[in-house]
């Protein structure tokens, strides 16, 4: 039996506007059912990247496949194994919700025997049965953008793909469009871009971060805290003789050192940073060692680095691979 193709496959991907290059050398590929989060700075090439894949955009040169299908050679295919929210998504003002699926529906040439149980179907997975018969124009963002993921996985798409999907919710209402995202995992293949970076931390298998057109990191959050950080963090307030203590860490783990010391307060408690390169949980042989040398410990604590750190840390050094040839060139 030979192997299904990849849900998303991305090869040598460029687009360029007017000799200005957006998308340099893109490639990437998704497994079916994973949710991927894409992220990058403003002007990264991250919309362009979504416009090619889905069909709306030309690639100047490179291959794009949904599903073992090319996205240049067969478009109609191709529409009907994705399903797109852009960002800022435009809705009818005046159409009913159940009104405006219906006739999305259609359009995706869903089977009008299909589709009234579907409409019923995906306004229950998206908390939209209380809104079914109200004019999208009345409807307040959080309900709009719900509509606008409800039209996206309409038809069943193997692929779904969300520009800013949860962009000017509130709190709750991101809470609720989390959720919904993360039921389509193992049932649909979803991208989703977005700034806000917990979101993505929360919901997606896998992030991939681009930068001035190119792919500066790619795997799970975990694989690239120790890909790109390299580094654990510990937040440590102790009292008492200290000569010894760089000895002692060092016997814990040989990576492990002190980056940072703080002034003694008033109880003549210090608050040191520790680091170390070991992944590893290292906080219970860490407190033995303290303790066995009659330190006297009133807080032990790792700092996790999050997402954002990750993007950071990667973004700086894209740019700065950039900057060092124009540097030497001088």
């Amino acid at each position: 039996m030979p192997d299904q193709p990849l849900a998303i496959e991305v090869s040598h991907l460029v687009k360029t506007y007017a000799g200005v290059t957006a998308v340099a050398d893109i490639s990437f590929t998704v497994a079916r059912g994973e949710i991927i989060g894409f992220l990058g700075p403003n002007g990264a090439g991250k919309s362009t990247t979504m416009r090619i894949l889905t069909g709306y955009l030309p690639a100047t040169s490179g291959s794009v496949h949904i599903c073992g299908l090319s996205v240049a050679t067969q478009p109609d295919d191709i529409k009907r194994k994705i399903g797109y929210m852009p960002e800022n998504n435009p809705l009818p003002e005046d159409m009913r919700v159940s009104e405006y699926l219906y006739f999305r529906g259609r359009l995706k040439e869903v089977t009008r025997r299909k589709l009234g149980p579907r409409i019923d179907e995906v306004l229950e997975l998206c908390d939209l049965k209380r809104v079914r018969h109200k004019i999208i124009g009345q409807l307040s963002k959080g309900y709009r953008q719900r509509v606008g993921i409800a039209e996206a996985i309409l038809a069943e798409p193997p692929v779904i793909i969300m520009d800013e999907p949860t962009i000017g919710l509130d709190p709750h209402q991101i809470l609720i469009v989390r959720d919904l995202i993360a039921s389509l995992r193992g049932r649909m293949t979803v991208i989703i871009s977005s700034h806000i970076l917990p979101e993505i931390e929360m919901t997606c298998d896998r992030v991939l971060i681009i930068n001035q057109g190119r792919v500066v990191a790619q795997g799970t959050p975990a694989d690239l805290r120790r890909e790109i950080l390299g580094q654990s963090t510990y937040e440590l307030e102790v009292a008492g003789d200290l000569a010894a203590l760089p000895a002692s860490l060092a016997a814990v783990e040989p990576t492990l050192a002190i980056t940072t010391a703080g002034e003694p307060d008033p109880a003549g408690f210090r608050r040191l940073t520790l680091t170390t390169e070991r992944a590893e949980e290292l906080g219970e042989p860490l407190l033995r060692t303290l303790l066995a040398q009659n330190l006297r410990v009133r807080s032990l604590s790792r700092t996790h680095s999050t997402l954002e750190d990750v993007f950071l840390a990667a973004t700086r050094r894209s740019w700065d691979a950039v900057a060092a040839p124009k540097s030497a060139a001088k």
